[in-house]
């Protein structure tokens, strides 16, 4: 194979020759490092690129492989780490100047069971400062660059793994979503990205933003690829106080079932007020295709949806503006002036209005409990608009000037503040030839019934297929 194609092999794929050694992890290895150092400078992924320590674990991978000590899918296989992720002796800056030079002494418990699985840590990946925001822009590092048009943001707060991975730089990332930050930049770079139930894969070793709404997952080209990830990362860890003591479980088990019998329901709210007319005519024709594919689709009707970015945006800034009381005491100069404003605002906020929220967030999550009882999936767009420019701030929908910056999490919160599990899926392309996402989300811990949705419909559409210019 020529390295083009080595670096878009899915991570099931390449796994499938590496366990008949008809691929070697260090020439899989080789070809995402050229294709790093071809792209890198248009798009800026990394922080952190740890070539030398990749090939060193790529050469160990071989070994084991040869003497037949194989781990499992993900032995061999190139992945990158959100630099939010505790990496033991490696550096690990958040994204910020204040942890420039930050270097953990232990792993993160999904570091950790990434090396157990064989896995080939490429390096450490561009993000929003301190994971607060929705662009990637970041005033230290530079902005994260879109594989699909470098000129547009990624979305954020995961931009470097959406971009490495869209880009073919990686086969597989991790990124964090709190209000959206893996399911954004998955929907505007064109691939997978699955935000877990909440408490499904531990946080130990994952730099804070919010302690009730911050999820890790997943960010691949396919569905599958998500679900072998998740094989490996999820599970209980008595380390981390959020974790789910929940059985473990094949992820990939309802991959390839059919889809009669679901109930997928589309809200009537919320989604739809502010959308760009090329993406709701995506998603008309995405949820047709489910039903095509043995599902019941119908409309619900769900108000609470409209109290989703009030009580998101009280607790996430509230709870972040704690993580970092003293750096806004010590070094405010350090912080990004949208960081900073952000975490001021949050600073500002009353116990009054966090406890608030957090008894709205209640009624919200019994609500929308009530529906799933009735349903299996809801979908929705992933995002209202294909990426925007990287210093564009307005955008112009029905005739309106919208703020762009806020539609990027505007869709995605609903599904933090109750937990579900969701993923993002390529499911269109706009005129201007940006993706388009829907999102799946289901109930809490049947993860592997929205990794089975987006299979059927991945399986049954060619979005996925389709590779970015860069």
């Amino acid at each position: 194979m020529t390295s083009q194609e080595l670096h878009y092999l899915s991570i099931s794929e390449a796994a499938d020759l590496i366990s008949q050694k008809r691929l070697s992890p260090v020439e899989l290895t080789h070809a995402h490092l050229t294709r790093i150092e071809a792209t890198e400078p248009r798009l800026n992924s990394f922080i952190t690129l740890l070539a030398y320590d990749a090939l060193a674990s790529a050469q160990t991978a071989e070994q084991e492989i040869q003497a037949g000590d194989y781990r499992g899918p993900l032995h061999g296989i190139p992945i990158g780490l959100k630099d939010l992720y505790y990496t033991k002796g490696i550096l690990t800056t958040v994204g910020s100047k204040i942890l420039r030079d930050f270097v953990p002494d232990y792993d993160a418990t999904v570091t950790e069971r990434f090396a157990e699985a064989g896995a080939v840590l490429m390096g450490k990946l561009q993000m929003h400062e301190f994971a607060l925001g929705a662009t990637s822009v970041n005033p230290h590092d530079g902005p994260a660059h879109n594989p699909w048009d470098v000129d547009s943001i990624t979305g954020g707060s995961s931009g470097g793994s959406g971009s490495a991975v869209g880009s073919g730089q990686v086969m597989g990332a991790l990124g964090s979503d709190t209000g959206g930050s893996v399911r954004i930049p998955a929907g505007l770079c064109g691939i997978v990205g699955l935000k877990p139930t909440f408490g499904r894969v531990s946080r130990r070793g994952v730099f804070p933003l919010s302690f009730s709404l911050d999820t890790v997952g997943p960010m691949t080209r396919t569905a599958r690829d998500a679900a072998l990830i998740m094989n490996v990362i999820a599970g209980y860890d008595s380390r981390d106080p959020s974790s789910a003591n929940m059985p473990d479980e094949d992820f990939t088990a309802a991959l390839g079932q059919s889809m009669s019998g679901l109930r997928i329901g589309i809200p009537d709210e919320f989604f739809y007020d502010i959308i760009d007319p090329e993406v709701a005519e995506a998603m008309c024709v995405a949820t047709g295709m489910l039903g095509e594919l043995g599902a019941t689709v119908e409309r619900v009707s769900i108000p609470v949806l409209n109290h989703s970015l009030a009580i998101s945006s009280t607790i996430l800034i509230a709870e972040a503006a704690e993580v970092h009381t003293e750096n806004l005491r010590d070094r405010p100069q350090d912080i990004g002036a949208d960081v900073r404003g952000r975490l001021q605002t949050g600073a500002l906020t009353s116990a009054h209005d966090y406890l608030k929220a957090q008894r709205a967030r209640t009624e919200f999550n019994n609500q929308m409990a009530e529906v799933m009882e009735r349903y299996d999936i809801l979908v929705a767009p992933t995002s209202a608009i294909g990426a925007p420019k990287i210093n564009q701030t307005h955008i112009e929908i029905g005739g309106r000037q919208e703020n762009a910056l806020s539609l990027m999490s505007r869709l995605t919160r609903p599904f933090n503040i109750c937990g579900f599990p969701t993923a993002t899926i390529p499911s269109g392309f706009t005129s201007a030839g940006l993706p388009i996402g829907m999102q799946i989300a289901g109930r809490p811990f049947e993860d592997a019934t929205v990794l089975q949705v987006a299979d059927a419909y991945e399986q049954a559409t060619d979005w996925h297929t389709r590779r970015p210019p860069v």
